[in-house]
């Protein structure tokens, strides 16, 4: 059943404090997804008991079963193609189509923006600036968004691998990492079993794993020391890329900036190359 139907047919049997946690519940579900029942008595202003016996209320065995509950419907509630064009068949009944599609891109990036905490970001640009090799994985749909971030990241330090399973031995790739090697994973929707399992075998050679993905809840959230969420209006991959290349583009700037001096030698050596034979003039 969803929780919110299960609250709606227990709420006339809650205490005035079971009550309290339920609009919590109801409110900001994907924080109890992962905060103990401590945490969430606490943020709340009443006691871990009260929670725990909140969920007996809701003749659940205990605060684990809701947290269940929640997970699996916060999942489920994820992006397809299908919700992607129903949205935009909304919107092609109003004026300006194009506008009111970028208009969710710019809340899209505003919303993630405000919800990645500023030590977070540094972190992982630090993290970036020390790494002795960073490697890039994205397969199917999150593929162009990680190949796009290996080339740019590229530009800006030396020793950045793309990851690719169909054409290299990832293993031979996995034992070469260590807790000197930076990891970015990107993963959305529908998650790719084969992405998590080298996500997780990086993770068990001490590589430090940043994930960017649609969810806290992602699967590879066990694995990942850092998590960007990406935000979509309608939960959609293909809504979400206007922000996760925002959210890349930051992190290759942020990394620019900070080895601002060894960036400026690789431009220089790049730009003393002859490139002639590589591009043509415009008028």
């Amino acid at each position: 059943m969803n929780i919110k139907e299960l609250i709606h047919q227990y709420f006339h049997k809650l205490s005035k404090s079971q009550k309290k946690v339920a609009s919590y519940v109801m409110d900001y579900p994907g924080k109890i997804a992962l905060a103990s029942a401590q945490e969430i008595g606490a943020t709340i202003g009443v006691s871990e008991t009260t929670v725990i016996r909140f969920c007996y209320s809701l003749e659940l065995s205990g605060y684990a079963e809701l947290q269940k509950i929640i997970r699996e419907q916060l999942l489920s509630q994820q992006s397809s193609l299908a919700s992607y064009q129903k949205a935009k068949l909304e919107l092609e009944q109003e004026p300006q189509f194009f506008a009111k599609v970028m208009e969710q891109d710019r809340v899209n990036i505003a919303v993630t923006m405000n919800q990645i905490p500023e030590e977070g970001y540094e972190t992982a640009i630090n993290r970036l600036a020390k790494a002795e090799k960073v490697y890039i994985l994205g397969l199917r749909s999150s593929f162009a968004a990680a190949n796009w971030l290996s080339y740019t990241l590229g530009l800006v330090r030396a020793d950045v691998q793309l990851i690719r399973p169909e054409s290299e031995d990832v293993l031979q790739t996995l034992s070469r990492m260590d807790d000197k090697s930076v990891v970015i994973v990107i993963s959305f929707h529908r998650y790719v079993k084969e992405t998590i399992q080298i996500a997780k075998l990086a993770y068990t050679q001490q590589a430090f794993i940043i994930g960017i993905t649609d969810s806290l809840l992602a699967p590879i959230h066990p694995y990942s020391q850092l998590m960007f969420p990406i935000y979509s209006t309608n939960k959609s991959p293909l809504d979400a890329t206007a922000a996760l290349f925002s959210l890349m583009n930051a992190i290759v700037a942020g990394l620019s900036v900070k080895e601002k001096d060894n960036f400026k030698l690789r431009q220089e050596r790049y730009e003393a190359l002859n490139s002639d034979f590589l591009f043509a003039e415009g008028d």
